[in-house]
């Protein structure tokens, strides 16, 4: 099935009926959707991890204690040990992927400039990400493995993490307790 589109931007929310445990009941944020696959970060499952205990990882220090305290979040089963910085902020980062209204940032200075109290002012960091290869999404997309969602900066970065799946859902009139978990052809 060939792209139509690219749904960069987007949330996918993963149906009810999804049979592969790593992304049931899961919200990702789609980064790049282009013919040769997708990227996303899942934005609905927290790690055992808070973001001070990985600034004390790397060595860095930061001015705010409530920053020490935010979650961390799973991002996917892809380069599980790569951290991301999902963010609106428009200056330019270093090692940025650039969608919609979003920065996706894998550089070491993005997080100096957050423990400064210099970053952006709303962000999520994540472990991992999320692939797909050619054609794959359009595949599960064609399966009714994901509905897709608009995306916006507020709802991303305002919804608590484990109500995200059932909130987006519900911002385009979809109760998730409601669908049935298998699909089906009429």
């Amino acid at each position: 099935m060939p792209l139509d589109a690219s749904l960069a931007g987007s949330l996918l929310l993963a149906m009810p009926g999804m049979d592969d445990p790593v992304f049931a009941r899961s919200a990702v944020l789609l980064c790049q959707h282009d013919g040769d696959g997708a990227l996303g970060v899942v934005l609905s499952r927290r790690t055992d991890i808070l973001l001070g205990e990985l600034f004390d990882q790397l060595g860095i220090e930061p001015e705010s204690r409530e920053l020490k305290g935010r979650p961390v979040l799973w991002g996917g089963p892809v380069h599980p040990d790569r951290g991301f910085v999902l963010h609106d902020d428009p200056r330019p980062w270093p090692s940025t992927l650039r969608f919609g209204g979003f920065g996706l940032t894998s550089s070491r200075e993005i997080l100096l400039a957050l423990a400064r109290n210099e970053g952006p002012a709303r962000f999520r960091v994540v472990i991992g990400h999320s692939g797909w290869g050619g054609e794959q999404l359009e595949a599960e997309l064609a399966h009714n493995a994901w509905l897709t969602v608009p995306a916006t900066e507020g709802f991303v970065f305002e919804t608590d993490p484990e109500l995200l799946w059932q909130s987006a859902a519900g911002r385009i009139g979809v109760d998730m307790a409601r669908m049935a978990d298998y699909s089906g052809r009429a």
